[in-house]
C-alpha cells in the first residue's frame, strides 16, 4: 500500500505553527477507512518521526454491552446511537487544547466487540492526530461537535462490492461464521451505511485506492 506524495503534504500542512492539527477519516462501514488511517500514519511517521503522529479511531466510544442491553440498542450496535459522541467530541477537544501532557484514550479489541479504557495514548510530541469513523460528518448537534473541532475530513470512497465484501470478510476473522457475517452486514452495517449516505455532509476532500494499491485525492 502506498500513499501518494500530494496527501502526506495536505495531512501536513494540517498542522498548526503551535499546537495540534487534528484530521478525520470518514466513509461507509467497510470503506477502508482503518486501512487508509493506519497507511497515512506510516508513511507520515517515516517522514516526520514516529512520535510526530498520533492515533485515536472513534470506535474506542462504542458504547459497551452493558449499556447497548441497558438501551435496548444490541441489536443496533454501531448505529450513530450507540456510539458516546460527546465524550468523543471532548477528547477531541482536549487533544486539540492540550499538549505538555500525554493524553490517554479508549481504543477498541475488535476480538471482543468491546471498548477498553485508556487502551491508546497520545504523546506530547504528536503534532497530528488522525482519527477515524462513520458519523463524522453527520449533521446532528452531538456529532457536529466532534466535526467542528477537526481541521478537515476527509472520505474514504471504494467501490460497492468490494466494500460488503471487505465488510463480511471482517466480521468472519473477528468469530462469525459466513451465514452470521453476511446476516449483519444486510440486517446492521447496511442500515448505517444508509444513514451515513443519506446524513451526511460534504467532506473536504475524497481518497480513494487505486488498483495499483495507491490511495490518492479522487
Amino acid at each position: 500500500m502506498t500513499i501518494a506524495p500530494d496527501l502526506l503534504d495536505l495531512a501536513a500542512d494540517l498542522v498548526p505553527e503551535e499546537g495540534r492539527g487534528l484530521l478525520g477519516i470518514v466513509g461507509l462501514p467497510g470503506s477502508g477507512k482503518s486501512t487508509f488511517a493506519d497507511g497515512l500514519l506510516a508513511a507520515l511517521a517515516q517522514r516526520h518521526g514516529a512520535d510526530w503522529v498520533g492515533h485515536v479511531p472513534m470506535d474506542g466510544f462504542h458504547l459497551a454491552d452493558a449499556q447497548l442491553e441497558r438501551l435496548g440498542l444490541t441489536d443496533r450496535k454501531g448505529a450513530p446511537e450507540t456510539f458516546d459522541a460527546e465524550g468523543y467530541a471532548a477528547l477531541l477537544d482536549r487533544l486539540g487544547q492540550e499538549a505538555t501532557d500525554p493524553v490517554y484514550a479508549p481504543g477498541f479489541e475488535r476480538t471482543l466487540e468491546q471498548p477498553i479504557a485508556a487502551a491508546l495514548v497520545v504523546l506530547p510530541t504528536a503534532r497530528l492526530v488522525v482519527t477515524e469513523g462513520n458519523y463524522l460528518l453527520d449533521p446532528d448537534a452531538r456529532w457536529r461537535s466532534a466535526r467542528d473541532r477537526l481541521a478537515e475530513v476527509w472520505s474514504v470512497e471504494v467501490d460497492e462490492e468490494q466494500r460488503r465484501t471487505q465488510l463480511v470478510a471482517r466480521h468472519v476473522e473477528f468469530g462469525k461464521s459466513q451465514e452470521q457475517a453476511e446476516a449483519w452486514v444486510e440486517r446492521v452495517d447496511e442500515a448505517n451505511a444508509r444513514r451515513v449516505r443519506e446524513r451526511s455532509d460534504a467532506p473536504d476532500r475524497v481518497v480513494r485506492c487505486t488498483e495499483d494499491g495507491t490511495w490518492q485525492l479522487a
